[in-house]
């Protein structure tokens, strides 16, 4: 071959000038070792610690009862306090901080421990598996892309395929509807569907998806093994489950959350999930947390409490039939006793739902300094709407206490109920049976632990770039031995100014109140080997390991890029972001905008929508559509009227424009900023005003969740009735096109309120 001869570069082959005197040759076949198992990890999201029956539920879980009796319980699981950040760190085996998540995929206020994004030189675990062989399906809830990168228009290096899935089938989003889900993506594509079935159901959905993934692969190729995340919204709100499944449960929660408490923790106590000398702490009592006694409430709310965890425990019941198909499905392959099995989730039980609960969650979930005494955050709806597509709801807290038994707290927070979770792992042919586990470990372990039991490394590279380090450490010594140590002996926490540092059977935490200053008095000393459920604060028994506890917090925080304390909790948005908020003319035909991209047009300001169309008498149907059941807005033609409706968080307000003449016709809606966070809503026809709401609770929040549609209103409707009787409702007409443009932004904008405190160090000190 002679010297400048080209692309014959890395050619295992010899090259003549025929086929006579050359010997062909072929790249080597990327295979996983024939010894590598498939992988299964299951994550919840916002299940407590005793939420199946493996730690100590009433509800039946037949199938995780399954995966417990051939494996291992890891009662002694920690995670982050909240999802993203867990998400992170099992995807990259990196503490949350490092990975850039402080929080959730939200904002952005400009710090490193708050990027949101996976770095280039950070190696999740999809992309290890795929690197050695494996096949990787992503599915359910990602949470790990920033919200302005979620639309059509941004780039999506971010996205579950640009971050090592072969196939993904799932939102984006943080939660979600179980019955009109906002923006299902597939693959790189976020699907354009008009009309959902009726008995349609996500888990349902997310599971057939799962299923047809497996077994298309075993139909193509008989032996590359497969990574399966299969990441759940359940147990998130708005909390939603099938008819059926709320019908199974209904009566079960009427004795309320003290005795299902006190009948888990005396199941946890006899599975051994817990020491008989655990106590079950008293009712959480702090301000913002506490829990009345159950049989201290009135006879109704007891009757709508019990209502709420109906659909919980409907919504676990479904969790565990939809792995039952997926273990069904393998099983039917031959692959079971060779596929490891997780099955955990990302935080703790959540009390977001209020002492209350909710019927409304958006108006529940608004995290926004000022809003007002008089704000609804459970708009009231008929008992049995509950569960339904109808409704947003979520459980009150002290469901959530009960969740996290026999713990005190929940998400959000560094003390165990917030971190503390249940953790199943099985693999027939790697290890059986081997009861409980009550060696500490973390959600950074999971990624070295499933390659350390695969047999497969890390390649410390992505894309020919050094990465960085894992921090997590593999437990595969506890399937060997329920003898073996703890391979992970300390580990920092910290969320929203909560901090937490344990080792070696010691633990400090804070319960830092928003708004003041980050001080060591804060710390609080717990034994946890002797008092896991964090009773008896030692902190005046002990100020030097106090202290000494606390410095290893500080050096560990700087380690991890945990500083600045407070950015997770800073409202900030890329500079980038401003092109959002530009007015936009959207045409018919148009997908359905994205829902932060949608939000930044309408929320916390000012906003008109002009709509151009052409009318002919019989031209019926929805122009513009923002939003769903849990709040929004649309304008519509029916019966040769011209209507608003305006979902004020499940509450229907209407305008009737009046009977449209035929011809051109320009429609303006008009949303006005006013204090308190009210609107007023103004409807103009050809630029006379022709129907006006004064005075309606504002947008806000997620609110509203679902993005915008020009020319029918797809997925979950604005207004039900309207959907009962013509669907997604097309207009027939001939409509050109609706712009949005924002307008004056209000004056309680919360970064506007953030970055006034901030400048009077009254915030973040």
């Amino acid at each position: 071959m002679p010297p400048h001869a080209r692309g014959y570069e890395g050619f295992p082959g010899t090259i003549g000038r025929t086929v006579r005197e050359s010997t062909r040759a072929w790249p080597r076949e990327r295979r996983a070792p024939d010894s590598a198992p498939n992988i299964v990890v299951v994550l919840l999201d916002d299940m407590g610690y005793s939420d199946i029956a493996p730690f100590g539920s009433e509800i039946p879980t037949p199938n995780l009862d399954r995966i417990a009796g051939g494996g291992l319980s890891l009662a002694n699981y920690h995670t982050t306090p909240v999802c993203s950040p867990a998400r992170a760190a099992m995807m990259t085996g990196l503490n949350p901080h490092r990975a850039g998540f402080a929080s959730v995929a939200n904002s952005d206020p400009g710090y490193p421990n708050m990027r949101v994004e996976i770095d280039e030189d950070v190696a999740t675990l999809p992309e290890v598996l795929r690197g050695q062989g494996y096949a990787t399906f992503g599915i359910g809830k990602w949470h790990l892309t920033r919200d302005a990168l979620m639309n059509d228009g941004a780039p999506k290096h971010t996205w579950p395929l640009q971050r090592g899935f072969d196939r993904y089938y799932g939102t984006l989003e943080g939660c979600n509807s179980f019955f009109h889900p906002n923006r299902l993506v597939r693959d790189n594509t976020a699907l354009d569907v008009a009309e959902l079935p009726d008995d349609y159901y996500l888990t349902d959905d997310l599971t057939d998806q799962a299923v047809s993934m497996i077994k298309g692969l075993r139909a193509n190729d008989s032996r590359k093994p497969f990574f399966l995340y299969f990441a759940h919204h359940a147990m998130h709100g708005p909390l939603g489950a099938k008819p059926e499944d709320i019908e199974r449960f209904r009566g079960k929660y009427d004795e309320g959350w003290d005795v299902v408490r006190e009948r888990r923790h005396a199941r946890q106590v006899e599975l051994g999930i817990i020491g008989p000398d655990v106590p079950l702490p008293p009712r959480n009592a702090e301000p913002g947390f506490d829990v009345p006694a159950w049989d201290s409430l009135p006879a109704e709310e007891r009757e709508l409490y019990a209502r709420y965890m109906e659909v919980y425990a409907a919504m676990v019941h479904s969790v565990d039939e939809s792995l039952g198909r997926i273990l069904d499905t393998i099983e039917e392959l031959g692959e079971l006793d060779d596929t490891i099995v997780i099955f955990t989730s990302d935080n703790g039980g959540t009390a977001e739902g209020g002492a209350e609960g909710t019927r409304s969650y958006f108006s529940r979930f608004v995290h926004i300094p000022g809003i007002p005494k008089d704000w609804e955050a459970d708009v009231a709806r008929d008992l049995d709407l509950i569960g339904g597509p109808r409704t947003m709801v979520h459980y009150p807290r002290g469901w959530g206490m009960a969740s996290n038994t026999p713990f005190r707290f929940y998400k959000g927070q560094t003390f165990a109920g917030g971190v503390r979770v249940p953790f199943l792992i099985s693999w027939p042919n790697g290890f059986g049976a081997g009861g409980v586990r009550h060696q500490y470990q973390y959600v950074t372990d999971v990624l070295p632990s499933l390659l350390d039991l695969a047999g497969l490394e890390h390649p410390g590279e992505r894309n020919g770039v050094p990465t960085k380090s894992v921090d997590g450490f593999s437990f595969r010594p506890l399937t060997e031995s329920p003898d073996a140590e703890s391979t992970h002996p300390e580990q920092y926490a910290e969320f929203g100014g909560n901090r937490g540092f344990y080792r070696d059977g010691w633990k400090v935490v804070t319960n830092h109140a928003p708004g003041t200053p980050f001080h060591d008095g804060e710390w609080e000393l717990y034994d946890v080997r002797t008092d896991p459920n964090e009773l008896n604060n030692l902190a005046d028994d002990e100020p030097g390991l106090l202290k000494e506890l606390a410095e290893a917090w500080e050096d560990a925080a700087w380690r991890n890029t945990v500083f600045p304390l407070g950015a997770s909790m800073l409202p900030g948005r890329r500079p980038a972001e401003e092109e959002l908020a530009r007015s936009v003319r959207i045409l018919p035909g148009t997908p359905k905008l994205e829902r932060y991209r949608s939000s930044r047009l309408t929320s916390l300001r000012s906003f008109a929508v002009e709509i151009d169309l052409d009318h002919a008498d019989d031209d019926a149907g929805v122009l513009v559509a923002h939003g769903d059941q849990g709040g929004g807005y649309a304008v519509y033609i029916e019966d040769g009227r011209l209507r608003v409706a305006y979902n004020e968080y499940g509450r229907m307000r209407d305008i009737d424009g009046g009977a449209l003449p035929e011809g051109h016709h320009l429609v303006e809606l008009r949303v006005d900023w006013q204090p308190d966070f009210h609107v007023d809503v103004h409807l103009v026809l050809d630029g006379v005003e022709v129907g006006a709401l004064p005075g309606v609770w504002m947008l806000v929040g997620m609110a509203p969740f679902s993005g915008i549609d020009v020319g029918l209103n797809r997925g979950g409707p604005v207004h039900w009735e309207l959907h009962e009787r013509h669907g997604s409702f097309p207009y027939s007409g001939r409509l050109h096109h609706a712009t949005w443009t924002p307008g004056e932004v209000a004056d309680y904008d919360p970064a506007q309120v953030a970055q006034a405190e901030i400048e009077t160090a009254a915030f973040y000190d």
